[in-house]
C-alpha cells in the first residue's frame, strides 16, 4: 500500500516518539480551535498580541509590526475557537537599527509606506475580556500609547505571571517553552509569535488544567505594588537584594507582590528598612493596571 508522504512522516514521528531516547517536535500550523465547544458552557474572548519595535524605549521608539489574534475560551481555560491573525506593519518614520533588522527580519523596505489599521486593531482589542502577551511589560506600553482607546483593558503576561519551574518547565522564553511542549516555529516575527502563544496557552498540564487556565487564575488574583516611599538611603542594598526596583521618576524603590505576601513584606519593611520612621505604601493592582 502506498502511503502519502505526509502520512508516512506523521507515522514515523509517532513511532519515534514512543521510544524513551527520542523526542519529536512538530511544526506549528494554523488552527481553528484546540478543543470542541460545549454548547451549554459560557465562554469569553481573549486576544493574543505581539509587537516588533524600533527599540526598547517606550517614549521614543515606534511599533513597526503589530499582530493580534482573537480566540474564544471556556470556563476551563480551553480554547474552543481561534480567529484569523491580523498583522500590520508600519513605517516608523525613522531609521531601523541593523540589530533590530537582524532580530525581527524587518528592514526599512519591508515597512515603507505602510501603517497600522487603527480602527480594526482597536475593534479587535476592545472586544477582548483579556489581552495576553508573552512580555506584557514591554508590549503594553507601546500598544496603549499607539491605541489609547483600549487603555485600561485587562492584560495578562504569560512570561512573568506564571511560575514555569513549578509547572515543570525550564526557562521562560516563548520558543523554549513551546519546544518543551513538542512544537517548533520560526520566532521573532509577530505573526509566528502569537500562533506559538496560542499553542502554549492551550497546552494541557498533568493536573488536567491548561496553561491558559493557570494564567487566568493568576491574572484574576489581586496583587500589590509596594512603594518604599522615603526609605532611608542606607537601606538601598537591602531593598535591591529583596527584589525592589528603583523608580527614577518618582524616586523610590518598589516591587510587586501577591496578596498572601502582604503581612510578611510589611513586617520586613517596618523592621529592616524603616526602623520606626515612616512606612511603605501598598497599592492594589488589577489586570487593568498591571504591566504598565
Amino acid at each position: 500500500m502506498n502511503i502519502p508522504a505526509p502520512d508516512r512522516h506523521s507515522q514515523a514521528a509517532d513511532f519515534l516518539s514512543m521510544h524513551p531516547d527520542y523526542r519529536v517536535q512538530r511544526r506549528l500550523v494554523p488552527v481553528t480551535h484546540f478543543h470542541d465547544a460545549d454548547p451549554l458552557a459560557s465562554s469569553r474572548i481573549g486576544v493574543t498580541i505581539d509587537v516588533e519595535t524600533t527599540g526598547l524605549d517606550r517614549e521614543t521608539d515606534r511599533i513597526i509590526e503589530l499582530a493580534v489574534q482573537r480566540f474564544r475560551f471556556d470556563d476551563r481555560g480551553q480554547i474552543i475557537q481561534v480567529g484569523m491573525p491580523r498583522v500590520w506593519r508600519e513605517d516608523p518614520g525613522m531609521p531601523i537599527d541593523p540589530k533590530i533588522t537582524k532580530l525581527t527580519g524587518l528592514a526599512a523596505d519591508d515597512v515603507a509606506g505602510q501603517s497600522i489599521d487603527d480602527a480594526m486593531a482597536a475593534d479587535i482589542l476592545s472586544s477582548a475580556d483579556i489581552i495576553v502577551a508573552h512580555n506584557a511589560a514591554f508590549d503594553r506600553p507601546f500598544v496603549d500609547r499607539r491605541l489609547p482607546v483600549i487603555a485600561g483593558k485587562p492584560w495578562a503576561c504569560s512570561m512573568a505571571e506564571l511560575d514555569w519551574l513549578e509547572l515543570g518547565f525550564e526557562g521562560c522564553a516563548l520558543a523554549h517553552l513551546v519546544s518543551q511542549c513538542g512544537w517548533f516555529y520560526e520566532g521573532h516575527r509577530a505573526e509566528n509569535d502569537i500562533l506559538a502563544l496560542l499553542y502554549l496557552l492551550s497546552h494541557g498540564l498533568p493536573d488536567g488544567e491548561t496553561i491558559l487556565a493557570k494564567l487566568i487564575a493568576c491574572s484574576e488574583r489581586p496583587t500589590y505594588r509596594v512603594n518604599a516611599v522615603d526609605a532611608p538611603f542606607d537601606a538601598k542594598d537591602r531593598l535591591k537584594s529583596r527584589g525592589y526596583r528603583w523608580d527614577a521618576a518618582l524616586r523610590f524603590w518598589w516591587k510587586s507582590i501577591g496578596e498572601q505576601e502582604n503581612d510578611a513584606e510589611r513586617s520586613w519593611l517596618l523592621s529592616d528598612v524603616y526602623g520606626g520612621y515612616g512606612e511603605p505604601a501598598f497599592i492594589p493592582v488589577t489586570a487593568c493596571e498591571r504591566h504598565l
